[in-house]
């Protein structure tokens, strides 16, 4: 007999089963199931009926299974097992300790954020399954929208949050980035006011718009409309072009720790120690997903902010 012959049962009725199976005692299964000999005789006889089959002889000399009886067993072990494992994963899910979650992050998060958040949450989380996503900022504040992803790791501020809110974890001020061999790279420090003339390296205005808003505002406020010569939506192909001698850009001043003989980054005294800009968590206010909830702890516990 296999599972599917045993689907529709009443589980209560297949536990019965197994117990008395394995002691093939009456009064003993009964306490073993915490229940007394009657019902348990009537459950098993229900359970023979529903079958059209009979489980277990009878005899003075005590009970025994009978062929179906021995046939069944192996089923019905795997139906409680199948349960149990169920229950515990619907438990686990509830709890935010199992479950998927879907994260969408800006490429540069992977420039030490993701390596410190992600195994961590894999060691205390093992049972929850992580999808992550490559994304822009915007298509992350979207996902969150649509419900499509759970969490994302972005860049703020950003001009429409569409409804989600935002845990900060790196606030950075921002440098300037040049070629190497460029006038400016002579220098060891800048102000905005230096850059005025120069070629520019921008953030797309439709998929990093917070990101080119603050600098195209910091630019202003130094009496200067930056020249778009490119546009780009991910830091590291900002930074890529600018390699390449199309422009220079402002990035922010975690990126200034990444080894790169083609390029210089040069701090700028007018923002010096001022947090422009910041990688943050995003995520929906009132997430039904635990897991949602463990992430933004872990997230707080790792970056202390």
């Amino acid at each position: 007999m296999t599972v599917a012959a045993l689907r529709g049962v009443d589980l209560r009725r297949i536990r019965h089963f197994v117990v008395l199976a394995e002691t093939l005692n009456f009064h003993r299964a009964a306490q073993l199931l915490h229940m007394t000999q009657p019902p348990l005789t009537v459950s098993i006889q229900k359970l023979e009926t529903e079958l059209g089959v009979r489980l277990f002889e009878r005899s003075a000399k005590g009970v025994r299974l009978t062929p179906s009886g021995e046939a069944a067993l192996d089923a019905a072990r795997q139906m409680l097992h199948h349960a149990a494992a169920f229950s515990e994963m619907a438990a686990l899910a509830q709890s935010g300790m199992a479950g998927l979650l879907r994260v969408g992050f800006v490429g540069s998060a992977t420039h030490g954020l993701l390596q410190r958040l992600i195994p961590r949450f894999r060691a205390e989380h093992p049972q929850v399954e992580l999808l992550l996503r490559d994304s822009s900022s915007m298509q992350i504040l979207r996902g969150l929208a649509e419900e499509s992803i759970d969490i994302g790791l972005l860049w703020t501020p950003v001009l429409d949050a569409m409804g989600a809110e935002f845990l900060t974890l790196q606030r950075q001020t921002l440098v300037a980035a040049l070629p190497q061999g460029h006038p400016l790279a002579r220098r060891r420090s800048l102000v905005l006011a230096d850059l005025q003339g120069e070629n520019f390296i921008l953030y797309d205005r439709t998929q990093a718009e917070g990101m080119r808003s603050v600098c195209m505002l910091l630019c202003q406020r130094a009496g200067f409309v930056p020249r778009a010569a490119q546009e780009a939506i991910q830091i590291q192909t900002v930074l890529a072009l600018v390699q390449t001698g199309l422009g220079i850009a402002l990035v922010p001043s975690m990126m200034a720790e990444l080894p790169n003989a083609q390029l210089v980054f040069r701090p700028l005294r007018d923002l010096a120690d001022q947090a422009l800009v910041a990688l943050a968590l995003a995520y929906r206010p009132g997430s039904s997903k635990p897991a949602v909830q463990r992430m933004r702890q872990l997230a707080a516990q790792e970056f202390g902010e």
